[in-house]
């Protein structure tokens, strides 16, 4: 059985080098190639009874970037599947490909049989992750779920509120009707506790935290 695949990359040598690969194989028909994702829906658009059973595509791309495309994809016509072949490798550009539904991701660096695995796999009907994208995803969650494990005291959110907003030692001491000594106390204990390194980090927490508005 002959799959139809579609390849979207803006870099020719890559897209040849994946080319002449898919080319060597015989269950694969090349359907089409572009270097940007709006060719690519703009194509899906045009042949809405196309047979297609993989788009392989690149993240950083000049007008429509792959994970757009892939969202499009997953959005317009979920049966076909994605498959993203990227250098681009950072948390965030992870998680929102997999909350999308991709159907797989492997590094431009992967070699040609894992390249080769990983397309199987995903036309089998199965998720493909090579080992460096589920390490840095797994990686994410565990440091996401520790932050969120971390529980500040309503007065331990008034004092980093207060440091954040710069007020001094004294001035917190102040307002919240405490002892110098008790402010540096905490002040010491949050540190440790949210595991930052100085009074910056904690402004940056409290930001995160949106106990203080940007």
């Amino acid at each position: 059985m002959a799959y139809n695949l579609i390849i979207v990359d803006d870099h020719k040598m890559f897209l040849d080098g994946l080319l002449s690969i898919l080319n060597s194989q015989k269950d694969y028909n090349i359907l089409f190639t572009a270097k940007d994702g709006k060719h690519i829906v703009k194509y899906l658009e045009i042949n809405p009874k196309e047979k297609i059973d993989l788009i392989i595509t690149d993240i950083s791309m000049p007008e429509l970037d792959g994970i757009a495309l892939n969202k499009i994809i997953k959005e317009r016509k979920n049966s076909i599947k994605t498959l993203v072949v990227s250098m681009l490798n950072d948390p965030e550009t992870i998680d929102t490909l997999i909350e999308y539904d991709v159907d797989g991701y492997v590094p431009k660096n992967a070699k040609k049989e894992e390249l080769l695995k990983a397309i199987k796999t995903i036309l089998k009907g199965d998720k493909y992750f090579s080992t460096e994208i589920k390490d840095i995803y797994l990686k994410n969650k565990f440091a996401k779920k520790k932050q969120e494990e971390v529980k500040l005291t309503q007065r331990e959110i008034d004092v980093i509120t207060l440091i954040a907003q710069e007020f001094t030692t004294q001035e917190i001491a102040d307002q919240l009707f405490l002892s110098k000594h008790t402010i540096e106390s905490y002040r010491k204990n949050l540190i440790a506790k949210l595991n930052v390194r100085n009074l910056a980090g904690l402004t940056k927490y409290a930001l995160k935290m949106q106990y203080i508005k940007h």
